[in-house]
């Protein structure tokens, strides 16, 4: 096979992950879009930050984050709270249902995962892992920072790399 063809292949494969990535999460929790599902882990992870900083990590014009933002306050799974450190910003944090909601919908997707890899071995895990860190520490096409993504990466590979 041509590098050419191998790009098409892999493009074509990740439209269909990409499809039936948000496919499942409607299942899994009906209500919690693959977006949400994805700011709200961001949330966890982070502790909290500005609606503008998830705009800027997820590389999503601001009105869109606004949008799920507002909906996912509606919903109860995330409050405003000024920083403590300048009461003029406001700081995204999860509420307690959202805490929930997030963990009850990780453990479904990892469940997922488990099933649909479980007959892949170790060494193939391993790559698979490995090529899809490698492949989001990348920079966003038109994006000359890495920023986290590049820590991302390393850090990927060290939680894999004995010491």
């Amino acid at each position: 096979m041509k590098p050419a063809d191998d790009v098409e292949t892999i493009q074509r494969e990740m439209t269909v992950f990409a499809r039936r990535a948000r496919a499942a999460a409607g299942r899994m929790h009906p209500e919690l879009s693959l977006v949400s599902y994805t700011l709200l882990g961001h949330l966890e992870e982070s502790g909290g930050c500005r609606a503008t900083d998830l705009a800027a990590h997820y590389a999503l014009d601001k009105s869109t984050v606004s949008r799920q933002v507002a909906a996912l306050e509606r919903a109860g799974l995330i409050e405003r709270r000024p920083d403590a450190e300048d009461q003029r910003v406001l700081v995204l944090h999860l509420t307690e249902a959202g805490r929930r909601i997030l963990a009850q919908v990780t453990e479904s997707r990892r469940a997922a995962f488990r099933e649909r890899l479980a007959d892949w071995s170790a060494e193939d895990l391993a790559r698979f892992a490995d090529y899809l860190v490698r492949y989001n520490a990348g920079p966003a096409p038109g994006r000359r920072d890495q920023g986290r993504a590049a820590r991302t990466h390393d850090q990927g590979r060290a939680a894999r790399t004995p010491d």
